[in-house]
């Protein structure tokens, strides 16, 4: 790093990040568009990122980049191979918003488990006798249900927590993780399709990776009731999804999707089944600030010689 760093911040993010490492910053520029980094990527030294997509073109041109701080945990906007061929340490801030997107999975849980969407909509048209129709709204609480835990990282581990308090059982299928790291109340499951067999509920909690991309398609969704996902939206094959809702065959419950934001032709946004919310999951005062700091972090972590404990490819570099 120079003496004095140049650096890319997103549009919006906590000011206790970037107030921190204001005596190494020489200069920072905000930026909206994929476009305004595409114009001026060479000038920088590092990035804190949150949305904007790093290809290989735009890794590429960075010819002073040293650094790229993901706002957050998912790294599947950055061409990670590309930036270690050129030395560009990657990294995220890992469990700074774990409770944040736990609590929205159990969230989305509760909603779609009691058609909240439904009931509110009756609320609203003046139907309020619309508690009447009980094979509309009467549902078996979650108490002995499985809940099924596709992947199992730092966000996963705290759904767990909160599931098993409320009386559920989990299991799940993550193959990095030993049976020996699981947590009490959590058993292992050797295979996807196993974790689907054995499971009332599934919430996704995998990476997008090559591996997981519409990795739950329609035989995943065959055998379970709910469906939630706050990962991200391509590991739900959504033309699977909606033939599973045609044919009754789940609920779901989803902060991500294919498409975002959604098309208004997108017929999820019709049904009433399924609940959704923008992808906010993260969006808590505790995480956004825990985000903010630790992007930081890892900027001075770099300026000062180092390699940040939550870089992913420091094998590599």
């Amino acid at each position: 790093m120079p003496d004095k760093c140049r650096f890319l911040i997103p549009e919006q993010i906590d000011t206790p990040g970037p107030e921190s490492i204001r005596d190494i910053v020489e200069s920072t520029t905000e930026y909206r568009t994929t476009e305004d980094v595409r114009e001026r990527i060479g000038e920088f030294d590092a990035i804190i990122l949150r949305g904007i997509q790093l290809d290989a073109d735009l890794i590429e041109a960075a010819d002073n980049l040293k650094l790229i701080s993901k706002h957050g945990v998912g790294l599947d906007s950055v061409d990670i191979d590309g930036a270690s061929e050129r030395g560009i340490v990657v990294c995220n801030t890992p469990q700074a918003n774990s409770r944040t997107v736990a609590e929205a999975t159990i969230m989305l849980l509760l909603a779609t488990r009691r058609n909240v969407v439904q009931a509110d909509q009756a609320v609203r048209a003046g139907d309020w006798n619309a508690r009447a129709d009980w094979d509309r709204f009467r549902r078996h609480t979650i108490e002995d249900d499985t809940l099924g835990l596709y992947g199992f990282g730092n966000i996963a581990r705290e759904v767990a927590k909160m599931a098993v308090g409320m009386g559920m059982r989990c299991v799940t299928y993550d193959p990095y993780i030993r049976d020996e790291d699981l947590l009490k109340g959590v058993s292992g499951k050797t295979d996807k399709q196993s974790l689907f067999e054995a499971a009332d509920v599934v919430s996704v909690h995998a990476p997008l990776t090559n591996e997981t991309h519409r990795a739950v398609g329609i035989e995943e969704l065959r055998e379970i009731d709910y469906l939630i996902n706050t990962a991200r939206g391509e590991i739900v094959d959504e033309e699977g999804l909606r033939q599973a809702l045609n044919e009754d065959l789940v609920a779901a419950g989803l902060d991500v999707l294919n498409e975002e934001p959604p098309s208004a032709d997108n017929p999820l946004l019709k049904r009433d089944d399924v609940v959704l919310t923008p992808h906010f999951g993260t969006l808590s005062v505790a995480a956004l600030q825990l985000m903010s700091e630790g992007a930081a972090k890892n900027v001075r972590a770099v300026y000062e010689g180092e390699i940040p404990n939550s870089a992913v490819n420091s094998e590599k570099i």
